[in-house]
């Protein structure tokens, strides 16, 4: 660019041409202003950083484009002279036209390996050693730069994403807000030793922050749903109450990064409006176009809401699915089980996957008037009868000699496992199958508790009850759960019928949350801690203030025995979570070193002392959390 005499002197004399930065010159031929678009850019030479011609490279340029790679004629165009630009007095040459600055994919690479092994070591590619090497490296640099800056076409401008949508829910109040940071920013670790250390582990508290938040009906604040996101999505388990605590904001987040996109396969139509009674349409097209993921969500969504509808919706494709898709979209029909799904299920009964089969007859063995459940209880009904001759009356069990074909199609496998009787595992699959109400009428009105009492010969009593175990969680009887499970301080520590903490812990479940906690209260009572992990995992948060009695009193007499203290280390996790916080006090004399016995652990008696620290520190922070939460926004 030259200057311009001033237009209101026309006799002043023109200044003197203002020097260009000195610019690399190149080895390629002298771009033609008058060839295509395309063509002068290919002939711009291609350097570091630029890939193979694409569609996009052959399109036509926006305007402008070219006048930004140097090869248009606009104003903005460099003169002629800029190619033979002399050097700036007392700086050494720039690299002459032998440079490769526009030639050749490795031309950055070698400006880069120079700068890295210093000009001494390694000439810059086209100059010469001498003083003057190292400026000539920042010359070539920069010309270089320039040159692949200046290659990159401007792309369109996206079109801005659609407003976050409002959540209508009040504000998190500011204390309970700063917390929710605080406990999504924990990372815990181990103090030395491998010791947890006495300092809460405030992710465990996460999922009874997010319960309480919910149920209090507060909306996550937005800065908050990035660190929410990544935290269910590392952990399975908080992803309901995270999603729901989310709320819409989140799902519309979940569509701009691929690693979110979990929240948008566990919401109904992807984070749209929710299937309902006015979107039908737009729900029979997610079933037909959706990922597996989304149409299981929608299932399972739109039968908590409507029952008849979604089976209605299964059952226009179920001859089209895949039999692993059959499987799973069967197993939703748990949700709401109702007398209405036995023609569906029926019909599931003639399936050609042998597990759709078995979890049809599952189902309908859990509706004690279905078709199959007679049909169960007419074929168990022959293979155990009562043995009036004997004193006491004796149960007496005929196992079936044989499979057939009613049977398997009625959902019993016919080869058994590995190590196990083949009329044993039929008889079990018949026996779980049939509804309970079937035994008092073949036992003479005896109730469950008088027919579990029974003895039964020939040592097929573990076989029988272990299938009545099984068939009380699957009916979800009470009453022969009661039965089975016996006094929680019988000696076997666990009735007649349960063969294992796993059975226990299952006809558990079948029971009110507060007969649970007073059962299990019972066992640790008499038992101890050593089998009451599994169990303790059945029962409701906060623990009633029996059980929880119970657990801090078998922990402290575990104590005094000298016992290992990272033996107990998972019922104190869970006490951390779910004893009742207003307990805490009573805690206060635990803290204190105890002397050890002279057959205790070294070492155990302050391992004890910071874990009932940790324990107590953990009740009193979870109380806090809950204040925090019900103070107003």
């Amino acid at each position: 660019m030259t200057g311009t005499p001033a237009p209101t002197d026309p006799s002043a004399p023109a200044p003197a041409p203002v020097p260009w930065p000195p610019v690399v010159p190149t080895d390629s031929p002298p771009t033609d202003a008058t060839a295509p678009p395309a063509q002068r850019r290919a002939d711009s030479g291609t350097g570091a950083g630029t890939g193979p011609e694409t569609d996009a490279d052959t399109a036509e340029s926006p305007p402008g484009a070219d006048a930004v790679a140097g090869s248009g004629t606009g104003a903005r165009s460099a003169p002629p002279a800029v190619a033979g630009a002399q050097p700036v007095p007392g700086r050494p040459p720039a690299a002459s036209s032998a440079h490769a600055s526009g030639s050749g994919p490795g031309v950055w690479e070698e400006l880069v390996t120079s700068a890295l092994l210093g000009t001494d070591r390694r000439t810059p590619p086209g100059g010469e050693r001498g003083p003057g090497a190292a400026a000539a490296l920042l010359d070539a640099a920069a010309a270089e730069t320039v040159r692949r800056r200046a290659g990159l076409r401007p792309a369109r401008a996206a079109r801005r994403p659609d407003p976050a949508p409002e959540d209508p829910r009040p504000p998190l109040p500011e204390a309970a807000a700063r917390r929710l940071t605080m406990l999504l920013t924990d990372r815990p670790g181990t103090a030395g030793g491998g010791r947890r250390g006495s300092a809460p582990d405030l992710m465990e508290l996460l999922p009874q922050w997010l319960a309480t938040a919910n149920a209090r009906g507060f909306a996550a604040p937005p800065q908050t749903l990035p660190a929410l996101l990544d935290a269910a999505r590392g952990r399975t388990d908080l992803r309901p109450a995270a999603l729901k605590f989310a709320g819409p904001r989140a799902l519309w987040l979940a569509r701009f990064n691929p690693d979110w996109r979990f929240a948008l396969r566990a919401t109904p139509g992807g984070g749209t409006a929710s299937p309902g009674s006015g979107a039908t349409e737009r729900a029979r097209r997610l079933w037909a176009e959706g990922l597996f993921a989304e149409r299981v969500a929608l299932l399972a969504a739109l039968r908590a809401r409507d029952a008849v509808g979604a089976r209605e919706l299964l059952a226009s494709t179920w001859a089209t699915e895949r039999a692993e898709d059959r499987l799973m979209f069967l197993d939703s029909l748990r949700t709401g089980l109702e007398a209405a799904d036995e023609p569906f299920l029926e019909q599931a009964l003639a399936d050609r996957s042998r597990n759709v089969r078995a979890t049809a007859a599952e189902l309908l063995s859990a509706l004690p008037r279905s078709a199959l459940a007679a049909r169960m209880a007419a074929r168990a009904a022959t293979c155990v009868s009562l043995d009036r001759t004997r004193t006491p009356p004796a149960i007496v069990v005929e196992a079936p000699h044989e499979c057939d074909a009613g049977m398997e199609r009625d959902g019993v496998v016919a080869k058994p496992p590995a190590g196990r009787g083949e009329r044993s595992w039929w008889f079990g699959q018949l026996t779980e199958a049939a509804p309970l109400a079937t035994w008092s009428a073949r036992f003479a009105g005896r109730t469950a508790e008088e027919i579990v009492a029974l003895p039964v010969s020939d040592g097929w009593q573990g076989e029988l009850h272990a299938a009545w175990c099984r068939a009380a969680v699957r009916q979800r009887d009470g009453v022969w759960a009661r039965a089975l499970l016996g006094a929680p301080t019988a000696p076997d520590a666990g009735g007649p019928g349960a063969v294992s903490l796993a059975e226990r812990a299952k006809l558990l479940g079948t029971l009110g949350a507060g007969e649970r906690a007073e059962w299990v209260a019972g066992f640790i009572a008499t038992h101890g801690l050593s089998e009451a992990f599994q169990l303790l995992g059945m029962c409701g948060v906060p623990w009633a203030t029996p059980l929880g009695r119970a657990v801090v009193d078998a922990l402290n007499i575990a104590r005094d025995a000298g016992s290992y203290p990272w033996s107990f280390s998972g019922v104190m996790g869970l006490a951390e979570r779910c004893l009742d916080p207003s307990e805490a006090g009573r805690l206060d004399g635990l803290l204190a070193i105890p002397d050890e016995p002279e057959d205790a652990s070294p070492g155990a008696g302050w391992y004890w002392a910071e874990a009932f620290q940790r324990l107590v520190t953990t009740l009193r922070l979870r109380a806090a959390m809950a204040e925090e939460l019900r103070a107003g926004p």
